[in-house]
């Protein structure tokens, strides 16, 4: 030990010598320089001398005094005064210029000195700080001492830190944690949520395909890089709060969304399991257009959040046993943190509504549900909204939910990774199914539902015109003042709620959901209905049949039928 330390100790005194040394010398080349090139005034002749003269005394000097360039070389070189300056000065301009490529000479073989020395006395105090285990107050002091020999990385360190704080400024203007005012739904840029495998997309380009493998090779590569980043990130944590005993592994990633702002970068969330059933791994990372950088490496506990789902209902009381179905199977059995509020409108058909409820609260020992009942016309706003206000139970997470809804267990936790109170709330894009008798020709071939929801481009699309589902904290839903119960019937009131949202700070999270569907029903657009509420429901309607190219072979059904028959009978020529 004490060895090591003399040892040390004779380090740093070589050093610091070395270093004295080199810095006297620099000096000493410095003075040098500026004596050498200072002109010395008991020599060098005055300015005005030095100057070609005009007017009649310098006209007079004689023939060899003329103009002409030789003629005044033979005077200078008679020893007359004029020509024995210039003599002088072109030999002083010679020497100087001669010197002057000396020391510039001289001047770069120091700066090479200079920097082998800064990389010698780099790697010294390295193998001084791993043989002592940590800088001491004497290391500090040897390298404060070699300060002057840095200076040459001075301004590559402070162009770097520029770079950085210009790329931060670029995290800080986008809209990375906090939530920007926005006009209007148009402004809106959604996000794409990915997984190993696929992409799901709401631009879907030429291509058209809601889910693809990613085919861009920038995509493709980007998304692998951040994957791969993430991985590095949580298996070589950096803080106390980031430290975990398990090794994550790609197959420990759940799901992550992108989006892209094209005037600051692009944001990635990226969700992983966490050591624990209920826990997970969320990090965010920002590329700038340029290094990626990673802005929170956070555990997110979802075990103590539980969601109530509220469905506003009026008859519909088939559809409403097989939402029960999905729902016994998903949240009783799978999840177990969900509350059911059924908010009902009329009495008709009420009591097949609680016979239902009763019925699974007996048979999976649910007990986690509330039936209220309004005398009034439906209004899916108004149900809605009572359902909300009516928990007393504090500030719940709520998930807005209509009878032909199908979801599945990630998506309840998708549900609770996109929404935090005070500042975020999830709008998911739900997958939205063609009518089945359509796709598959014929209603006997029809399979079972959970084998009818593939994300494909002849199944169905991406539901981005509908606001009605949606994830939100009871206190954000009470602050942004609810829906507007004065709509009534079908449509409009989804939209008013998501345009109080974007006009506030609230971050929201519009992204596809891979776990929510809409189930295909056929849909009938009331006379009563204002104009514009009835062009919605139409448009809806429309779109919710088939694709464009399955509408196309229904609208030429006739004229694809006459071909077929003429090229089973050809005519004899």
């Amino acid at each position: 030990m004490l060895h090591a330390t003399m040892l040390r100790r004779g380090l740093l005194s070589w050093v610091s010598r070395v270093g004295g040394v080199l810095v006297l010398l620099c000096c000493s080349l410095s003075l040098l320089y500026v004596m050498t090139c200072s002109p010395p005034h008991s020599v060098d002749p005055p300015l005005s001398l030095a100057l070609p003269r005009s007017g009649p005394n310098h006209a007079s000097l004689g023939p060899g005094t003329g103009r002409g360039g030789g003629g005044g070389g033979g005077n200078a070189q008679s020893g007359g005064p004029p020509g024995s300056y210039q003599v002088l000065l072109q030999e002083r301009e010679e020497q100087h210029r001669l010197h002057i490529s000396s020391l510039k000479k001289q001047i770069s073989q120091l700066k090479e000195a200079l920097q082998e020395s800064s990389q010698q006395l780099k790697g010294v105090q390295e193998s001084l700080k791993r043989a002592s285990g940590g800088p001491s107050e004497g290391q500090e002091a040897g390298a404060g001492s070699q300060g002057g020999f840095l200076g040459e990385n001075q301004g590559a360190k402070s162009q770097q830190a520029d770079l950085q704080d210009f790329l931060r400024s670029q995290a800080a203007k986008a809209e990375v944690s906090v939530g920007v005012r926005l006009p209007s739904e148009y402004a809106v840029l959604p996000f794409e949520s990915f997984t190993l495998q696929k992409v799901y997309q709401l631009e879907m380009g030429l291509t058209r395909h809601p889910e693809e493998k990613p085919v861009r090779r920038d995509k493709r590569e980007a998304l692998g890089e951040v994957l791969e980043t993430a991985l590095h990130s949580l298996n070589t944590p950096t803080g106390e709060k980031e430290r975990t005993s398990k090794v994550y592994t790609p197959s420990d990633f759940l799901e992550g969304i992108t989006r892209t702002e094209k005037d600051k970068g692009t944001l990635y969330e990226l969700t992983f399991r966490g050591d624990a059933a209920q826990e997970f791994r969320r990090l965010v990372f920002f590329r700038p257009f340029g290094p990626l950088m990673k802005v929170s490496n956070e555990q997110v506990d979802t075990s103590n959040v539980p969601i109530n789902i509220i469905v506003p209902l009026s008859k519909r009381t088939d559809k409403f046993k097989h939402f029960m179905t999905n729902f016994r199977e998903v949240c009783v059995r799978q999840d177990g943190r969900v509350h059911l509020t059924v908010v009902y409108f009329g009495t008709e058909q009420m009591s097949e509504v609680r016979s239902t409820l009763e019925n699974t609260s007996r048979e999976a020992n649910f007990k986690n549900f509330t039936l209220l009942q309004l005398d009034e016309e439906f209004s899916r706003g108004r149900g809605l909204d009572v359902g909300a206000r009516a928990w007393k139970g504090g500030n719940v997470l709520l998930f807005f939910c209509d009878v032909d809804i199908y979801f599945t267990a990630d998506f309840l936790n998708t549900c609770r990774l996109n929404t935090q109170p005070g500042k975020k709330v999830f709008y998911p894009v739900l997958f939205s199914q063609y009518n089945p008798t359509l796709i598959y020709g014929n209603p006997e071939h029809i399979p079972p539902v959970e084998q009818q929801l593939a994300i494909k481009k002849d199944t169905g699309f991406w539901r981005d015109f509908g606001f009605g589902m949606t994830c939100q904290y009871r206190s954000d839903f009470i602050n942004i003042g609810g829906f507007d119960i004065d709509i009534k019937g079908w449509g409009g009131e989804d939209v008013h709620l998501y345009r109080k949202y974007l006009h506030s700070n609230l971050l929201v999270v519009r992204a596809p959901s891979r776990g929510l569907f809409h189930l295909w029903h056929e849909k009938h657009c009331a006379d009563e209905l204002p104009p514009d509420q009835y062009r919605m429901c139409m448009q809806s309607k429309a779109m919710n049949e088939a694709s464009h190219g399955q509408l196309g072979m229904l609208f030429f059904r006739q004229e694809i039928e006459a071909h077929l028959r003429k090229q089973k009978n050809p005519k004899k020529t």
